[in-house]
């Protein structure tokens, strides 16, 4: 399929491995950008075995809409080769620790050297400045920095994980934000630049008014387990065969809750009859309202939910979203064919642009160096005889 996305006709070479920098060029390429994957001769980028299960398809999904070149950026004649593709690039992503790219004689300033154009997309632990940057960070660190890992599970345990790596993914997003930004900028300046995105940074952006509300009342938030503290009602209720999430803070909704409870004095009650008052009684609300809900089944919650106009939710899993018209109607799943796995069902792109849909064009690369005829043809004009000397001496 041709590229009919907003980023059509942006080339991205992609140099980073395992998460925040695959994901910002997972997020470019369903954006229409043609993304050309780096990878090490040999094993390739290491999320080519990451995944739960018995099979490991992450990379399925991470590397979709890239092909693949291989190029050993520890040796001259690689660093040479990516020198020459940076010549043909509008973007480039790596996540490297900071200083390596430097070492390989492929930083910032060598780069626009070649191609003052080119957006320099970069994605560490700490950022390229100040006193952490060089330290070695994941996703997990970034999130224990920026607060996300303080706030995150039960009062009394242990701080809890996410589930997925949000750190990398908030970074990635991020990063992407800003590539996309940079070259608009482009458009004024003539001129790409740096983009700088830290995974403590990204954490730090979405933790809402977190700092203020310490700086100025000297308040720390803490972890409060599925409820939202002096927020209520809001959080998981058990039925008599599952749970099932209500989200009704807010005043006339909490008085359409109360209504569909069979309880609308509630509504008017002292203790609940605004946003505060129900924050400072809000565990003998829960406690009422899961009284109630443990007589009622998950689908007839449902539907009174939905009668009443109340903001709740199943609790989902992947069979329930297999299984859910609506993410059938917009397509939220789709299935692409891949070498290994056949069909493989994955989410689609997002979001959903009118006028330049993203879209998943390609299946992830299933091999090693696969486009390397390919793209070093196109692009650099390398033969068959090139390729067999570059194999030869270790450069791809």
């Amino acid at each position: 399929m041709e590229p009919t996305g907003a980023l059509a006709g942006v080339r991205v070479i992609e140099l980073g491995q395992l998460i925040a920098g695959p994901f910002c060029g997972q997020l470019m390429g369903d954006m229409g950008a043609d993304v050309i994957k780096v990878e090490p001769p040999g094993k390739g980028d290491p999320m080519r075995a990451w995944g739960h299960g018995e099979h490991k398809l992450w990379w399925e999904v991470v590397s979709r809409n890239k092909r693949s070149v291989s190029a050993n950026l520890r040796i001259p004649a690689g660093q040479e080769l990516v020198r020459r593709l940076i010549e043909h690039a509008d973007v480039l992503i790596e996540n490297f620790k900071p200083g390596t790219m430097e070492k390989w004689g492929l930083g910032p300033d060598r780069l626009h050297a070649i191609n003052p154009r080119l957006v320099i997309v970069r994605v560490s632990g700490y950022g390229q400045t100040g006193p952490y940057s060089t330290r070695a960070g994941f996703g997990g660190i970034g999130e224990a920095m920026g607060g996300w890992r303080n706030i995150v599970g039960d009062p009394d345990r242990a701080p809890s994980r996410m589930g997925v790596s949000i750190g990398d993914s908030l970074a990635a997003s991020y990063a992407c934000m800003g590539a996309v930004a940079a070259l608009y900028a482009r458009e004024r300046t003539g001129r790409g630049q740096v983009v700088d995105s830290a995974l403590y940074e990204a954490v730090l952006q979405v933790m809402e008014s977190l700092v203020p509300e310490y700086q100025v009342s000297g308040y720390i938030r803490e972890r409060s387990g599925s409820k939202l503290p002096s927020v209520a009602p809001s959080n998981v209720y058990p039925c008599a065969d599952g749970e099932y999430l209500i989200g009704a803070n807010q005043d006339a909704v909490f008085a359409r809750l109360a209504t569909a409870m069979g309880q609308p004095e509630l509504a008017t009650d002292p203790r609940y009859a605004d946003h505060v008052s129900r924050g400072r009684h809000q565990d003998e609300l829960d406690a009422r309202i899961a009284d109630w809900t443990r007589g009622l089944t998950v689908e007839a919650l449902e539907q009174l939910m939905i009668e009443h106009s109340i903001p709740a939710g199943k609790i989902y899993r992947a069979p329930e979203m297999l299984a859910d018209p609506h993410f059938a109607a917009r397509e939220a799943l789709i299935e692409v064919e891949t070498e290994r796995w056949g069909k493989v069902t994955m989410q689609n792109a997002f979001p959903k642009l009118s006028d330049t849909p993203s879209a998943v064009r390609t299946p992830a690369p299933a091999h090693v160096g696969q486009d390397n005829a390919a793209v070093y043809g196109e692009l650099l004009g390398l033969g068959e005889d090139d390729l067999a000397r570059l194999q030869t001496e270790g450069a791809i």
